[in-house]
């Protein structure tokens, strides 16, 4: 194996570290490309004592989210997916924060109407929660409709936002 190809290998493995948040532990993986996941977890993992350099400005991003001090997010994101799917992640990333979109809602900002199903599986295969915010899909009811995290997560993270933004802890549902 030449140097080169060493080099990319170490430079394309994953890292990984978890956070402590307040609706549960949260695995983080990424490199130097980008962050690949943040996913809730069962249980609680231990943080690395060193958190590798790529992960470090996420998790610091994060906290902030949970601290309501940050609401808008500047990461890169190497997450992978369909083409279909990076379309509407893109999509949801342009929902404010505080804000909810509509399954339907996010079909007709892609160009398709009936293309609501297929949305919300894009929606249900987004593997960087929070940041790539699922979260802000709503049923075209108003009602909260799947969470991969849960629905009270979910939940708690729309009131979570909307406190922010009023200045105070405001419940949406």
């Amino acid at each position: 194996m030449s140097h080169i190809s060493i080099l990319k290998s170490i430079f394309m493995s994953l890292h990984k570290t978890y956070y402590s948040s307040p609706i549960g532990c949260i695995e983080i993986t990424g490199n130097e490309d980008g962050i690949a996941s943040l996913y809730f977890i069962e249980g609680k993992r231990r943080t690395p004592p060193k958190i590798h350099p790529s992960l470090q400005e996420c998790v610091t991003q994060l906290d902030a989210y949970f601290k309501g001090i940050r609401k808008e997010f500047e990461l890169k994101f190497n997450a992978e997916g369909t083409e279909f799917q990076k379309k509407v992640w893109a999509q949801l990333e342009k929902i404010p924060f505080g804000k909810t979109k509509s399954y339907l809602q996010i079909s007709k900002q892609i160009g398709d109407s009936n293309a609501t199903r297929a949305v919300g599986n894009a929606n249900g295969s987004n593997p960087i929660s929070i940041f790539i915010p699922c979260h802000r899909v709503i049923g075209s009811t108003g009602k909260l409709t799947g969470y991969g995290g849960g629905l009270w997560r979910k939940e708690w993270l729309l009131n979570h936002e909307k406190g922010i933004v009023f200045g105070k802890q405001t419940r949406l549902f």
